[in-house]
C-alpha cells in the first residue's frame, strides 16, 4: 500500500502492513478527471484490476497471516475507502475531519466499482439502512457514528493513534509462527513484437485477423528442487513461480492492450510428468512458505483467467502438459478439444490429461469451490470417479468420458471443429459473450467475490456507458468544474 497523500512507502513490520500517512488525506480514491477521460474500456479494466488486488490483500491475510491495518488520519474517500475496507482492521482518528465515505453515487454517477457497496454488506455486515444513508452522503461519516455503524473498528484520538496502533500489532505478531526473509521478485525478461510475446515458460502468438490470441505454456526443463532451501536458492526462477508470474502478465496485457481479441487458445508443451514432479514436491513441502505462497499465486493467476472477459478454450493435441496445476487451465476454460490418437507424421505420445490431487480443493475458484466441483455441481459422483484416477493419464475418450474435457475430435474433424467454433465465437456480440461468460463461469455457492465480479460485470459496466455518468453533461466530465451534472431522470 501507498499514501497517495505523501508518496511515501507504508512502514511494515514481518506480520502486518500498517498504512500511516499524512494528515488531511489517507486516500481520495481515483484520479477522477483521468477516469472521466480514459475509454470504458480502461474503466472497467481499472476497477476490475483494483478489486484483484484488494482480493489479494485479503487473501494474505487469509492463507498467509499476513494482516493488514488501515490507519486514516484523514480523508478516506471512494477507492480509498475500499483500500481500507481490505484491511483486517480499521482504525479512524478522532479529529472532527478524518472522514469514510462513498461519494460515487452523489458525486459521479457511478457505483463503488471496485467492490465497495459488496464490502459494506456483506465484509463489515452494515445495515442496510445505514448503508444507504452513508453511500449517498458526499461527506462521508466520522468519529463514534463510523463505529456504531461498523464502517471502521475503532476510532482513537489523535495522542493514542500510536499506542492502539502498536497494541493491535503486537496482538497479531504474538500469534505468528515467526519472520519469512522472502525472495527477490526479479523482473520478467520479455521479448515483444508485433503478433508475439516471448517468455522463458509462456509464449503468446496473436492473430489478430482471426481476432485470437494463443498462449502455450512449457512444462519445466529441469526436475524439482532437492530441497526446500534449494527451492529458496532458486527463488523468482523457480519453475511454478515463473510461469505463473508470465501467465498473469500475459493475461493483463490481453485484457488492456488486445482489445478486439475475441479468444484465448490456450495450449501447453512439456512432459506432464515433470509437472506433476514439482506439483508432488510443492505438496511435499506444504507447510513451507514459499511452496505455499507459490501455490497461493497460482490461485490468484487463475482466478484472474477466470474474471478475464474473453472466450477461453483449452486444445490438448499431442506433446501437451495438462497435468496437476496446469489441468486447472482446462477447467477453467469455456470449452476444450481434445485431439483423439496422433496425427500423421507427428511420433509423439497421443495427448493425455493426468490430474493430481492439486485439481480438488488446493485452487480453488471465487466461489469456494474447486473448478473440478464447480464443473460437476449436478454429478458430485464425477468428482468422486475423477479423484480416484489421479495420476493415471487420460486420452481423449476417456477424458471425454470422465467429463475433463468438452470434447474428443479426431484427426478428420480438428481442424474444421476448432475453426468453426472459433469463428463463431468472434461473430458474437461480444457484449453479449462477457455477460454469459461471466455468468457461467460461477455457478455454486455465492461468495463476497462473486459478487463483487457480477456486479462489475453487470451493473458497473452498464454504468459506465450511461450519459448521465460520463455525456457531455454527465456526472464524470462536469466533476470539478463547478457546473452541475444534468441527468436524464427517467429510471429504467
Amino acid at each position: 500500500m501507498r499514501s497517495s497523500a505523501s508518496g511515501s512507502s507504508i512502514p511494515r513490520c514481518g506480520w502486518c502492513s500498517c498504512a500511516r500517512p499524512s494528515r488531511g488525506v489517507f486516500c481520495a480514491g481515483a484520479n477522477i478527471r483521468m477516469l472521466a477521460a480514459t475509454n470504458h474500456a480502461h474503466k472497467v479494466n481499472f476497477c476490475k484490476f483494483t478489486n484483484e488486488t484488494r482480493n489479494a490483500i485479503e487473501d494474505a491475510s487469509a492463507a498467509s497471516g499476513l494482516h493488514t491495518i488501515a490507519v486514516i488520519n484523514g480523508t478516506a474517500a471512494g477507492g480509498g475507502y475500499e483500500l481500507a475496507l481490505a484491511a483486517d482492521h480499521i482504525v479512524l482518528v478522532d479529529d472532527g475531519s478524518s472522514t469514510v465515505s462513498l461519494p460515487e453515487v452523489p458525486l459521479l454517477a457511478v457505483l463503488p466499482g471496485t467492490g465497495g457497496l459488496t464490502r459494506v454488506t456483506d465484509k463489515r455486515k452494515v445495515r442496510r439502512d445505514h448503508a444507504d444513508v452513508f453511500c449517498t452522503t458526499e461527506e462521508g461519516v466520522k468519529g463514534k457514528r463510523a463505529v456504531e455503524w461498523r464502517l471502521v473498528d475503532a476510532v482513537v484520538p489523535n495522542s493514542q493513534l500510536e499506542t492502539a496502533v502498536t497494541a493491535k500489532t503486537r496482538e497479531w505478531v504474538s500469534g505468528a509462527d515467526g519472520a519469512m526473509r522472502g525472495i527477490a521478485l526479479t523482473p520478467l525478461a520479455r521479448s515483444l513484437s508485433d503478433d508475439r510475446r516471448e517468455y522463458r515458460y509462456v509464449a503468446v502468438v496473436f492473430d489478430r485477423g482471426a481476432r485470437l490470441a494463443t498462449i502455450v505454456l512449457r512444462g519445466p526443463a529441469e526436475p524439482p528442487p532437492a530441497s526446500a532451501d534449494d527451492m529458496v536458492a532458486q527463488g523468482a526462477a523457480f519453475w511454478p513461480l515463473q510461469l505463473a508470474r508470465e501467465l498473469d502478465d500475459a493475461i493483463l496485457d490481453i485484457r488492456l492492450n488486445e482489445l478486439d481479441v475475441a479468444a484465448i487458445v490456450f495450449k501447453s508443451e512439456g512432459d506432464p510428468g515433470a509437472v506433476l514432479d514439482h506439483d508432488a514436491f510443492l505438496d511435499a513441502n506444504a507447510a513451507h512458505w514459499l511452496a505455499r505462497e507459490i501455490r497461493l499465486k497460482w490461485r490468484r493467476v487463475l482466478k484472474r483467467i477466470d474474471l478475464t472477459s474473453r472466450s477461453l478454450v483449452a486444445l490438448i493435441g499431442p506433446g501437451s502438459c495438462f497435468a496437476g496445476a496446469l489441468a486447472e487451465i482446462v477447467f477453467a476454460a469455456d470449452r476444450s478439444y481434445m485431439l483423439i490418437g496422433t496425427v500423421d507424421g507427428d511420433n509423439r505420445a497421443p495427448a493425455a490429461i493426468t490430474l493430481g490431487d492439486v485439481n480438488f480443493g488446493t485452487l480453488t475458484m471465487s466461489n469456494g469451490l474447486s473448478r473440478l466441483a464447480t464443473r460437476f455441481l449436478g454429478e458430485p459422483a464425477m468428482v468422486e470417479a475423477a479423484r480416484g484416477r489421479i495420476g493415471v493419464p487420460l486420452e481423449a475418450e476417456a477424458a471425454q468420458a470422465s467429463g475433463l474435457v468438452t470434447f474428443a475430435v479426431d484427426e478428420l474433424d480438428w481442424e474444421d471443429e476448432i475453426r468453426v467454433f472459433l469463428e463463431e465465437r468472434a461473430s458474437f456480440s461480444p457484449d453479449s459473450l462477457t455477460g454469459l461468460e461471466a455468468n457461467l463461469r460461477f455457478g455454486g455457492p455465492e461468495t463476497m467475490e462473486t459478487k463483487i465480479f457480477g456486479r462489475l460485470t453487470a451493473w458497473q459496466n452498464w454504468i459506465f456507458q450511461r450519459p448521465n455518468a460520463v455525456g457531455e453533461t454527465g456526472a464524470l466530465g462536469r466533476y470539478g468544474t463547478g457546473r452541475k451534472p444534468q441527468f436524464d431522470t427517467k429510471r429504467v
